[in-house]
């Protein structure tokens, strides 16, 4: 069993309160639930209305599966959101 860890930042310039900020975390948070049965929430920069960091966490029967999960993750994050991903951290273990 492998256990695959993601942290994606996210900058989002048109964002210009807390409020609309956590519009778009909910509703990304949400649909990556949905579609990957995975757990995802916001761990960083919750008081920064831009910027917003996702953990997202993956259980796997091997690291070639983590992996593919982890793309298909990633891929799926820069076509369901309109912000820049500035930073992304990977591990498996």
């Amino acid at each position: 069993m492998r256990i695959g860890t993601l942290q994606i930042w996210l900058y989002m310039p048109w964002v210009h309160s807390l409020k609309e900020k956590r519009m778009v975390v909910k509703s990304l948070c949400a649909k990556l639930r949905n579609q990957f049965n995975l757990s995802v929430g916001e761990v960083e920069e919750q008081d920064t209305h831009q910027i917003a960091v996702f953990g997202i966490a993956c259980v796997a029967g091997d690291t070639a599966q983590a992996d593919s999960i982890l793309d298909n993750v990633l891929t799926f994050v820069e076509s369901n959101t309109e912000g820049e991903i500035t930073k992304i951290e990977r591990e498996i273990l």
